[in-house]
């Protein structure tokens, strides 16, 4: 018994032996052999869109490998969830995910994927208020006016959104519901389309990213009513933010942060937040970012579950109290 335990320690051992160059092998499957494929659930022109490029351009230098971004707009962004939550698994698909799909749409309908069992955190990436914007034809100057309008004529004023279940959707919802309004919630398959009907006076108003609404402001196409954070952002001090114009605690902040498909190998998630921290730490990158309105929001793997977790939370009260279905 003794030989035979002896033995089986000693094949056991060179087993052992056998499986840690497959482990070190598997911490550097990221990055991968093949281009990396960053997926925008969004249209190209959108805030999204803009940082996404940003972030791969940098990362693709590196790690020293492609970085694609590859645009699959359409149902708030759910099209490119759940195309990468069956995605492989290998290191070479990366979801620039948003609030919408990872944290609102799960209580509005019902998905073909769990966003927090079918794809895996790998860190946060940016955040920013939207921003109320209206056509300056519409004749409205201020929030006080836009509500007054409505309450004046019930029905008669609509809001655009990046499609069901996303954050401008819910900024919406959450300021009728403050407001006391019913302002029409008007669906679109991403920023830049919301923001050509709205230049177009086919919509009324519009919480916009920053980086999409803001130059047609400076134009004068577009006016800004308030912002959507509980303070003013620095690259926009001088329009008020919706809380002090006259709603106090309200705040709709927009998100987008980084998840891989959810059977990704743990080694191959930790050498992706590593890489996607060092560039979002990347002092240029986040002059970049903060000159297009957008905070970087670097984070550890666990730390961005937890704000998941959190922000689902916070929405799912919203979407019960305001009794919110999908279309």
């Amino acid at each position: 018994m003794a030989k035979q335990r002896t033995r089986w320690l000693a094949a056991a051992a060179i087993a052992i032996q056998g499986l840690l160059p497959m482990a070190a092998s598997q911490a550097q499957d990221f990055p991968p052999s093949k281009p990396v494929t960053l997926v925008v659930g969004f249209a190209p022109g959108g805030a999204a869109d803009a940082a996404a490029r940003l972030i791969a351009k940098q990362l693709g230098e590196n790690i020293g490998q492609s970085v694609v971004v590859e645009n699959r707009a359409g149902a708030g962004g759910n099209i490119a969830h759940q195309y990468v939550a069956g995605a492989p698994a290998d290191g070479s698909v990366l979801l620039f995910g948003s609030i919408g799909p990872l944290t609102i749409a799960p209580h509005l309908m019902k998905l073909p994927y769990d966003p927090f069992t079918d794809l895996a955190p790998v860190s946060g990436g940016v955040h920013f208020p939207n921003v109320l914007v209206v056509p300056a034809s519409l004749g409205v100057k201020t929030l006080a006016e836009l509500v007054q309008r409505d309450k004046d004529k019930p029905g008669s004023v609509d809001f655009a959104s990046t499609g069901a279940g996303s954050a401008s959707h819910l900024a919406g919802e959450l300021f009728n519901q403050q407001a006391g309004i019913e302002m029409v919630h008007i669906p679109y398959k991403g920023g830049a389309p919301a923001m050509q009907d709205l230049l177009g006076d086919r919509v009324s108003s519009y919480f916009a990213a920053p980086p999409t609404a803001m130059p047609h402001v400076k134009t004068g196409r577009l006016v800004a009513l308030a912002t959507t954070g509980l303070q003013r952002p620095a690259y926009l001090p001088e329009i008020p933010t919706v809380a002090e114009s006259g709603y106090p605690g309200f705040e709709a902040l927009n998100w987008y942060a980084f998840v891989a498909p959810g059977k990704t190998p743990e080694a191959v998630l930790e050498r992706m937040n590593e890489e996607l921290v060092k560039v979002l730490n990347d002092p240029a990158v986040r002059r970049s970012l903060e000159q297009h309105g957008l905070t970087p929001q670097p984070s550890t793997r666990a730390e961005f579950a937890d704000f998941m977790h959190k922000e689902s939370d916070k929405w799912a009260q919203i979407i019960e109290a305001r009794k919110l279905a999908a279309p």
